[in-house]
């Protein structure tokens, strides 16, 4: 790191902590494609860094951080404290909790299911966020809507199809088997109550820490249908059978839950289209040809 930009943050946590915090050692983590990460010591403490291009990623650590504190405000699930986050020159940078890698078990998935289960019990009077945020390097819209199909069809479906269609990643066959999709969208979803949502739930956002507690960080928080939690669990190879029983157990899902996944599952496959294209729009395509 540039020596400029860790006096920058040295000062930061200095006024955060009201003493000395002097980062006396760095080193790179591995695993993220947007920011570069860092477990720091500062202060006789270990924290868990990102940096980012400001200009780039307008807003991104502020986002987040609400989204962080909103998860441990209403759920017993281990969320990383926030720290601090600020600007040093062009670059952001977001300081949190280091969370120590423990071993992911089946009483760890077990208790993640019971616990997720939980959280998706609070509700808001709408669907979305008083907000918007991030999903990965694309911006997320969260304006209010008073059903889950229209809030999943213009602030998610609609919002990756534009630019993908824009940028010649998906076909006109596929946005019109969208348009026909949306007539049907009233009858796909059970009528549920807007549940908090992680929004970004894939195994890589998920950990059990050295005191077995289930953790989950790198959020893309709303109000919205339980079901899109689920789903993205299953979205790279999903969790174990353990998760499913213990959620299921403390919050049932509604008939026909499994058979709705890959439809969940359509928002962070367009994502992938625009962030990488590929064989993602073949994916989109087979999936429409599911429910159509």
């Amino acid at each position: 790191m540039d020596v400029s930009l860790v006096s920058q943050i040295e000062q930061a946590l200095t006024l955060h902590f009201s003493k000395p915090a002097k980062i006396t050692a760095a080193s790179s983590l591995s695993g993220g494609s947007i920011n570069e990460a860092y477990k720091i010591s500062a202060g006789g403490s270990d924290y868990f860094m990102k940096l980012n291009n400001a200009g780039k990623f307008p807003g991104m650590f502020e986002a987040e951080c609400k989204g962080l504190e909103l998860l441990a405000k209403n759920s017993e699930i281990k969320i990383p404290t926030v720290i601090i986050n600020g600007l040093a020159d062009e670059q952001a940078f977001l300081v949190l909790e280091y969370l120590m890698p423990g071993i992911n078990t089946d009483r760890s998935f077990e208790e993640f299911g019971r616990l997720l289960a939980q959280m998706h019990r609070r509700s808001n009077e709408h669907f979305g966020l008083g907000h918007d945020n991030y999903i990965g390097s694309l911006k997320q819209t969260n304006s209010f809507h008073a059903s889950w199909p229209e809030f999943f069809i213009h602030e998610r479906l609609l919002k990756q199809l534009q630019p993908a269609y824009d940028q010649r990643k998906i076909s006109r066959s596929i946005l019109t088997s969208f348009e026909r999709l949306f007539g049907k969208m009233d009858q796909l979803f059970p009528q549920e109550k807007p549940a908090l949502l992680h929004g970004d739930l894939w195994s890589g956002n998920f950990m059990t820490d050295a005191d077995r507690n289930p953790c989950m960080y790198d959020p893309a928080v709303y109000y919205g249908h339980r079901e899109m939690d689920l789903a993205m669990t299953r979205l790279f190879g999903g969790f174990p059978p353990a998760f499913y029983r213990s959620y299921n157990e403390a919050f049932p899902m509604e008939k026909g839950w499994e058979q709705r996944m890959e439809l969940c599952n359509l928002y962070p496959l367009l994502v992938h289209v625009n962030l990488f294209g590929g064989g993602y729009a073949k994916e989109v395509e087979m999936t429409l040809k599911r429910y159509l």
